[in-house]
């Protein structure tokens, strides 16, 4: 009987710079997914890779006075070793300069173009060369890229296009009966309501201004742009060609889910269907948009100083605990913070007095009650079923878990095992039981239980943390951490020996390892914050005059043919009121529907856009950002700020 297919991929890491922790947080979730599939049977193909053209890498190569070839083998390098560093289980590493990948991209490229989906033209726009994104005007936020905050620069040259607006209905009908496709649900809404619903543009899909990329065959001033090219890596590492398919690609296509940080949802939930129905190929089953690694409340930034590479956490943590905190630590939907702080309390609680000290008491017990032999288990006594009905229990609560891939939450399904067995302990006191001799078989069973729980944890967690689990069985002796063997109590034969009860994680003393980190890269500096000059005072009688309230948003959405204003429908009291509000730029709808905003409710009603608002909702401002005013706690509708 042949397995069940599964095919799972990260997106290709871009090769201008050294990943950050950040970065590589996405490979390690994806490593667990993938180790988690194989551990249930499934027949898995895991792949991951680089983006190695553009024109950011040709200029990055010749500041370093260097070819782009060898800027990008440099950080190629660095990127998969830090993902072997990391114990990842990937089945293979595609380049986007590799020989085979260059042909498909231009075959496929030459098949649009044949077809009628790519046309010559002219763009005339802004572009960023950070995001190698085209943009209009009226799509740039305060003058700068709406992606990533950027310059931008005034950019005129002659180019193929991709006819998205051809495919835009035909993917809406399948994201619609597809609820699955686009994960988390707060993605697929951004997707549809701020790209979808407006309408697409025509896809700038090839570039002439630089040289660092794959000529387009049969118009060779022109380079194929980055989306066709490090896109399709995803059918071309399988063997995929227009004309011959290739056996992988016949096996494991279509992908089972794209593993990709939410900052480019749009390219891989847009841009990549839209060429694979253009190709009549199936689109992948699913794509997670994943959040972002912080470093406390901010993105990783070497101007910031706060950037944190793998190597140096795996260098003090070591390898399982970066794997852990990166694992455990982010959430599904929101974004994840990391400081060395938080870490080192993680370290300690989850994995050396937990987990670690767990397996460590139980090994050091069974060698000092009964010289390291495992006694047979055959003396029941009170919380003996509980604990095994957990122990067994817990692997369809996983499977449900990772299912829905909540990474986070299924390995608190293993943690609350942990628990348990840690609770079974004091509540069977096994030191107690072995002052009598008398109580000596029950002792035995007492120990026999906690490590056949112990086993089932280390084959439960083979998946996230495989070298603890492999160390852990090396302790207990065990020999079986297959999938069908978590789902029965009692596989640990009597008479095996254990080994020698080693840490598994030594306990760290948080001050003196904070102050070496701190000697070692130092403390990031003090940012000075500038803020607006403070306005004239005013008699607090003028104050009075202003009646804010509490509203609670029912509905949100943009005003159509306006970039700026949104719409809001209040619940104030038992009434409603709509105001409409220039923050587009800087909200999404979605995020603010159930919020309670602070709005100005006695400002005359205005005209805007054929619209009546009425009031104003209450925002700050810094940095020309916007962000609105919400209650810390929820309220009555309609409460009187005062």
């Amino acid at each position: 009987m042949s397995k069940e297919k599964f095919y799972i991929t990260t997106a290709i890491a871009y090769t201008s710079k050294k990943p950050h922790i950040g970065n590589t947080y996405e490979i390690v979730l994806t490593d667990a997914i993938a180790r988690f599939n194989r551990f249930i049977g499934k027949d898995v193909f895991f792949l991951t890779g680089t983006d190695e053209h553009g024109q950011k890498i040709q200029e990055i190569a010749e500041n370093e006075g260097i070819t782009p070839k060898q800027h990008v083998d440099k950080i190629a390098g660095q990127i998969k070793d830090i993902a072997d560093m990391l114990n990842i289980s990937y089945d293979k590493f595609i380049r986007t300069t590799d020989d085979y990948h260059v042909k498909a991209v231009q075959q496929i490229f030459k098949k649009l173009y044949d077809q009628g989906d790519i046309y010559k033209s002219e763009y005339e726009g802004w572009y960023c060369t950070p995001c190698e994104s085209f943009w209009t005007e009226t799509q740039l936020v305060d003058g700068k890229c709406p992606d990533c905050g950027r310059e931008v620069k005034k950019a005129k040259e002659e180019a193929y296009f991709f006819k998205m607006s051809k495919y835009q209905d035909k993917l809406m009908e399948y994201i619609e009966s597809h609820p699955e496709f686009i994960q988390p649900e707060s993605r697929k809404n951004e997707m549809v309501n701020n790209f979808l619903k407006p309408g697409l543009q025509d896809l700038c899909v090839s570039r002439t201004s630089f040289t660092w990329g794959i000529p387009v065959e049969f118009d060779p001033g022109h380079i194929v742009y980055v989306w066709i090219d490090a896109l399709s890596n995803y059918i071309t590492a399988l063997g995929y060609t227009p004309e011959e398919k290739g056996e992988l690609y016949n096996k494991y296509w279509p992908a089972d889910v794209h593993i990709i940080g939410k900052d480019i949802l749009r390219f891989h939930t847009i841009y990549w269907p839209i060429m694979l129905m253009a190709l009549g190929e199936p689109l992948p089953k699913q794509v997670f948009g994943h959040p972002w690694m912080l470093v406390g409340d901010e993105k990783m930034s070497k101007s910031r100083g706060n950037v944190i590479y793998a190597e140096d956490l795996v260098k003090h943590f070591g390898v399982d605990a970066v794997r852990y905190y990166s694992l455990h630590e982010m959430p599904f939907a929101q974004d994840g913070t990391i400081t060395y702080e938080v870490f080192i309390s993680r370290f300690n609680s989850d994995l050396a007095n937990t987990l670690g000290n767990l397996v460590n008491r139980t090994v050091a017990m069974i060698n000092k009650y009964f010289d390291g032999e495992i006694q047979s288990g055959d003396v029941h006594g009170d919380f003996d079923d509980d604990l095994k009905a957990v122990a067994t229990g817990a692997i369809d609560k996983i499977i449900k878990k990772m299912n829905t891939l909540h990474v986070a939450d299924s390995m608190d399904e293993i943690w609350k095992v942990v628990d348990r067995a840690n609770k079974y302990i004091d509540e069977t006191t096994p030191w107690v039981l072995a002052k009598n001799e008398d109580d000596k078989p029950r002792l035995g069973t007492v120990l026999y239980n906690l490590v056949e729980t112990i086993r089932i944890i280390a084959a439960l967690l083979s998946s996230y943390m495989p070298e603890t689990s492999k160390k852990i069985a090396e302790q207990i002796g065990a020999d079986d951490l297959s999938f069908e063997s978590t789902k029965t109590f009692g596989e640990t034969k009597a008479g095996t020996k254990v080994g020698e009860a080693v840490p598994l994680f030594q306990r760290i003393d948080a001050e003196k390892k904070l102050a070496e980190l701190e000697e070692e890269f130092g403390q990031p500096e003090e940012e000075k914050i500038e803020i607006a000059p403070y306005k004239d005072y005013i008699e607090f009688e003028e104050f009075e005059k202003l009646d804010i309230r509490v509203g609670k948003v029912l509905e949100c959405e943009k005003v159509p043919k306006s970039s700026k204003l949104l719409r809001f429908t209040l619940q104030v009291g038992s009434e409603t009121r709509q105001i409409l509000s220039g923050i587009a730029k800087f909200h999404k709808p979605e995020e603010l529907i159930g919020k309670n905003v602070l709005f100005v409710a006695n400002l005359k009603p205005r005209k805007m856009m054929g619209l009546e608002s009425c009031g104003m909702i209450l925002s700050a401002e810094f940095e020309d950002k916007l962000t609105v005013l919400t209650t810390l706690n929820d309220i009555q509708s309609g409460a009187e700020i005062v």
